[in-house]
């Protein structure tokens, strides 16, 4: 129960991280953390300028409401089904951040042309087919256009970002829309030159394993 409790006061201090950086307007978007067994999701239209860790709702993997006193999500089948999927995801922020959505609206995938891009991401980004928000048809589309990536563009609706650590998923939706903005600008300049794959990889495995204070 402490755990779950923990987790609701992140989940809804992530929430508002999200609207201050830009990534979402109004009630939009949504974010959820894993627990032991289960799941805390954002609540469905809510004000993330008055959200507290009592409005977050506890969910299981099946579907079932555990606790809350509000809807989950309406987008909550997404994030259980990367959570059946993906056993190494621990959280997931869904954004509707402007230059990454316009890549979701021009069905275009964001490319591995910044170097923090790579680091953080490790990937490209890929658009999925389109689907109605909020369906299982939605969830299946992202899972499997995601794979074993860290983000993934739902066709014209918003950006889907996985990770271990709440942080992590701010993290990377925040380098996204960074690089979204400059692949506009790049292609005004006459189009971003992609970095090779090899290089990404080496720039993402040293952003996992060297980058930073890791003793600290």
């Amino acid at each position: 129960m402490l755990e779950t409790e923990k987790t609701k006061e992140k989940v809804a201090k992530s929430a508002k991280k999200m609207l201050e950086a830009g990534l979402v307007v109004e009630t939009w978007g949504n974010v959820s953390a894993r627990t032991k067994d289960n799941m805390v999701i954002t609540p469905s239209g809510l004000d993330y300028n008055k959200l507290n860790f009592t409005d977050m709702v506890v969910m299981d993997i099946d579907g079932n409401v555990l606790d809350g006193k509000w809807k989950p999500s309406s987008e909550h089948p997404l994030h259980r089904l990367i959570y059946k999927r993906r056993e190494d995801v621990s959280a997931v922020m869904h954004t509707h951040s402007i230059y990454a959505t316009s890549f979701a609206v021009a069905r275009k995938e964001i490319f591995t042309v910044v170097e923090d891009f790579c680091q953080v991401v490790g990937s490209s980004v890929k658009v999925t087919d389109y689907a109605m928000p909020g369906s299982e048809k939605l969830a299946v589309n992202c899972v499997e256009t995601l794979q074993d990536c860290s983000a993934v563009l739902i066709a014209n609706h918003g950006l889907v970002a996985v990770g271990k650590s709440l942080e992590e998923v701010l993290l990377i939706c925040k380098v996204i829309e960074k690089t979204a903005l400059i692949s506009l600008y790049a292609n005004i300049l006459g189009g971003p030159v992609v970095i090779d794959d090899n290089h990404v990889q080496e720039l993402h495995q040293y952003f996992k394993e060297q980058y930073g204070q890791k003793n600290k």
